[in-house]
């Protein structure tokens, strides 16, 4: 699938796996539309070729007012990243007692439901599009983790969200096929993200011991990358890739 002057969603642009893959692929030539709660797109700096878009992606309205901006546009849409997410840890029991239900639940609204939000909002845009020469109309990329295989202590909620998106490949891709739409899973392992900037160098260096190799953190553009491969390759549909070095997670 080309992405020459296609349009493409991702969500989470405003850093991140979210940031690395707008720049990455507004590079390759597509018009990048970027979601991200409206406070991170006031202090983003979008790089060429990236429009950021304030929006909620656990919220219809939003997400649905922002793809009509894309139309409005008049590229057509052929490609959506999932990327936002949160990744709290909170053991089911804890010192101050059970696994909050509220925090649980917020977890999933943001990594599950917000993620089937998009797709299922983003699937009726592209459905609307001429297919191209092969009759694709698109391709949804959503982002699970190695956490959904191998969760480690404290990651319950986290685990069960993305389980939940990696469980919804295969069928979404089913779903999707009579209108030559796409749906690909990526589950990262360990990736160098702003959030990993906070853990001291020891932290680190001892996090990217533990992978097979090569024994390092993964970049958030090799993961930009891999959505472009999995573009690039029309017949890769229904299946979670892992982008993790060969890790398994420990218990801890």
């Amino acid at each position: 699938m080309q992405l020459t002057g296609t349009a493409a969603l991702v969500t989470g642009a405003a850093s991140g796996l979210g940031a690395a893959t707008a720049a990455h692929l507004a590079g390759l030539g597509a018009h990048v539309y970027g979601l991200d709660l409206p406070k991170a797109v006031e202090s983003a700096t979008p790089p060429e070729g990236v429009t950021l878009l304030g929006a909620d992606v656990t919220e219809e309205q939003p997400v649905r007012d922002a793809l009509a901006w894309i139309a409005f546009d008049g590229h057509p849409l052929r490609l959506t990243v999932n990327c936002a997410g949160i990744a709290p840890s909170a053991r089911i029991v804890g010192r101050r007692g059970p696994h909050d239900l509220d925090l649980f639940r917020t977890v999933l609204n943001v990594n599950l439901i917000g993620t089937f939000n998009v797709m299922r909002l983003a699937a009726e845009a592209m459905s609307a599009q001429e297919p191209d020469e092969a009759g694709q109309r698109g391709l949804v990329v959503n982002t699970a983790s190695i956490a959904a295989f191998e969760g480690q202590v404290g990651q319950i909620a986290y685990a069960a969200s993305k389980a939940g998106v990696a469980g919804m490949t295969i069928t979404a891709a089913r779903d999707l096929a009579q209108f030559g739409i796409r749906v690909v899973t990526i589950a990262p392992g360990i990736v160098d993200t702003p959030m990993m900037a906070s853990f001291s160098d020891e932290i680190r260096a001892g996090l990217a011991a533990t992978v097979t190799f090569p024994q390092r953190l993964a970049h958030p553009e090799e993961y930009a990358r891999l959505v472009a491969m999995v573009a690039d390759h029309d017949y890769l549909n229904g299946e979670t890739i892992r982008m993790d070095g060969a890790l398994r997670m420990s218990a801890r």
